[in-house]
């Protein structure tokens, strides 16, 4: 794609940095057929394609964001889907970045808009906070009817709708501390520990601690670690994305230097995905840079982890079947696709993989309580496709994909971890009917 920017908008590192990207486009076009919003609404606005013509336009004319664009950005899941298929290797995601970064400095939202924008970002990434919210949602639940008839007041009833009936206590192992390997030590790895998945589903990193000790590998815990800047930077809240990646990359720099990290587990593969990316977001910082390109090159999915180490046998062949959801920010964000799924199998599940794997759940982060409606036909296209597997439990790595697909599916969904967990000599996930276990005897 040719680009007209002048030397003085290229002095900007942040636009020097999307020209390059914006060039690398051919409009091929081959992105428009696995983007999650193009094939649900037909518009070619909607699509990878259209929406960096609309960026394009924006950044290389020096203006600020207007309504049209707002609207077709807000409407990207940022699922890149597009990257995975892109032949130019387009990179969508810094692109896009800057785009909200922009929209953020430069445009004013509505009233209503703009205090959800603010409610979510003051909320979500701080688990007390958002503890508190979940138990004040109970009092909204009633609403939630008179909410979804005011379009300004629809995030509002979908998150409603999202609050669990029951919010689980807080766990002890989520404190700042080391847990020892048993037997031979055979690795030492710190764990985010993170905010909506610390409050929503705790049980994720328990169970990822206990099987990572049971196997011979420390797992340390590091005092100040926080949200990992997901949610934020996907608002188009840069600054405020940047001070959660500086203050984990400073606890992660210290449990380094107090005994050296084999790798940085993540168990959510949305907060996986920005945390790799730390490297990228704090390159222009130069008491951080070196930091984070440290950080992000020793970030690991849990199953990218498991998937190097030497495993034993497992306890327990049970034969059961699962539909795996490769979530976006796994297949397409961190381009992990067989280490799931090889797991799983070799743990003696039989595996199966839903029609249009590549497509969005419709969770995105903030995306289902931001874009209900276009969120809502995903999730409902994705359930019927993970029915028609025949499968009894859904399995995949990622807390919004799980709440997302939870809210319609009727299987039971569960992290994959809990299934090793349990495949591994530890205790059969909640949720799990014992119907399962007959089909599988």
């Amino acid at each position: 794609m040719q680009t007209n920017f002048s030397s003085a908008q290229l002095a900007d590192p942040h636009v020097a940095e999307s020209e390059k990207i914006l060039r690398k486009c051919v409009h091929c076009g081959f992105c428009t057929a696995t983007c999650p919003t193009y094939v649900t609404l037909g518009n070619e606005l909607d699509s990878p394609r259209g929406r960096i013509y609309l960026i394009k336009d924006m950044l290389e004319n020096g203006r600020p964001a207007d309504k049209e664009i707002v609207t077709h950005i807000d409407r990207c899941l940022s699922c890149l889907a597009c990257m995975t298929t892109c032949p130019s290797g387009v990179n969508y995601m810094h692109l896009v970045d800057h785009a909200r970064a922009h929209i953020q400095e430069t445009y004013k939202r509505p009233l209503l808009d703009r205090l959800t924008r603010a409610m979510l970002a003051f909320v979500l990434p701080y688990p007390q906070r958002f503890r508190a919210a979940l138990k004040l949602a109970k009092l909204g639940k009633p609403f939630i009817g008179l909410f979804e008839k005011v379009p300004a007041l629809k995030p509002l009833g979908a998150m409603l709708k999202l609050a669990p009936a029951s919010i689980p206590a807080v766990s002890p192992m989520a404190s700042p501390g080391v847990h020892a390997g048993q037997g031979t030590k055979k690795g030492r790895v710190a764990i985010l520990t993170g905010c909506a998945q610390s409050v929503l589903d705790p049980a994720i990193n328990d169970t990822t601690i206990s099987l990572l000790t049971r196997l011979g590998v420390e797992v340390v815990v590091p005092p100040g670690e926080g949200c990992c800047g997901a949610l934020v930077h996907h608002m188009g809240r840069e600054e405020a994305a940047l001070a959660s990646a500086r203050q984990n990359v400073d606890a992660w720099t210290r449990a380094i230097d107090q005994g050296g990290l084999d790798a940085i587990i993540i168990t959510a593969s949305g907060c996986g995905t920005t945390i790799k990316d730390y490297g990228f977001m704090l390159r222009l910082d130069p008491a951080y840079a070196d930091k984070a390109a440290r950080v992000s090159s020793l970030a690991r999915d849990i199953t990218e982890y498991l998937a190097a180490i030497d495993l034993p046998e497992p306890v327990h062949k049970l034969g059961i079947i699962v539909a795996y959801h490769s979530a976006c920010s796994m297949q397409h964000g961190q381009k992990i696709t067989r280490q799931p799924k090889e797991l799983l199998a070799r743990a003696g599940f039989i595996v199966r993989e839903p029609r249009e794997g590549h497509l969005c759940c419709g969770s995105a982060g903030t995306y289902n309580i931001l874009q209900p409606e276009i969120s809502a036909r995903l999730r409902d296209r994705k359930v019927k496709n993970i029915e028609a597997t025949g499968a009894e439990i859904v399995a995949t790595g990622n807390i919004g994909c799980i709440t997302q697909i939870a809210s319609a599916a009727k299987l039971p969904v569960v992290h994959t971890i809990k299934l090793l967990d349990w495949a591994y000599g530890g205790p059969k996930p909640e949720g799990v009917r014992d119907e399962s276990l007959i089909a599988a005897e």
